[in-house]
């Protein structure tokens, strides 16, 4: 479906980046703010309706003192940034670790940031380190594979 302007209506814009693209050491950043309707649509999705994230008195007599956010919905910008950043267009997860090292709340901002390490270029795999952070503080670290597109094979298609 098209717009007035010719545009895609409902499509976002997609980066990319082909694996000539890449070199170890490039990054990418991506910011979010945490909304209570973001947590309550996550859990919709996910079916994850565990008070400590919905049920503020639940919440309140737990470590957390408070809701958090579902861990998963952090690692979700992490999939947003190698989906549609970098690489981006044509890039398939092949594996990601995750550490949950501390809560994001409403209203936290989530800084997630992916970082090339390794490059198998045989295997057009790309290795990242993955994380995420609220200010100083990071809540999400981890390490991913994805497989990303060649540019002479996308040439050649």
């Amino acid at each position: 479906m098209s717009d007035a302007n010719g545009g895609d209506v409902g499509q976002k814009e997609v980066g990319q980046y082909f694996l000539e693209d890449l070199t170890v050491g490039m990054t990418s950043d991506y910011d979010r703010v945490v909304t209570e309707d973001m947590i309550e649509q996550f859990a919709e999705v996910s079916g994850d309706h565990n008070p400590l994230h919905l049920d503020e008195e639940y919440a309140k007599t737990t470590m957390f003192k408070g809701r958090i956010a579902h861990g998963m919905l952090g690692a979700a910008f992490i999939s947003k940034v190698f989906g549609t950043q970098m690489p981006g267009k044509g890039s398939v997860y092949i594996s990601q670790t995750l550490r949950f090292l501390a809560p994001v709340r409403i209203g936290d901002t989530v800084t997630t940031t992916v970082e090339v390490v390794d490059i198998n270029p045989e295997k057009k795999r790309v290795a990242f380190r993955s994380r995420c952070r609220v200010g100083r503080t990071v809540v999400i670290d981890g390490d991913a594979t994805i497989l990303v597109p060649s540019r002479a094979a996308s040439q050649a298609a």
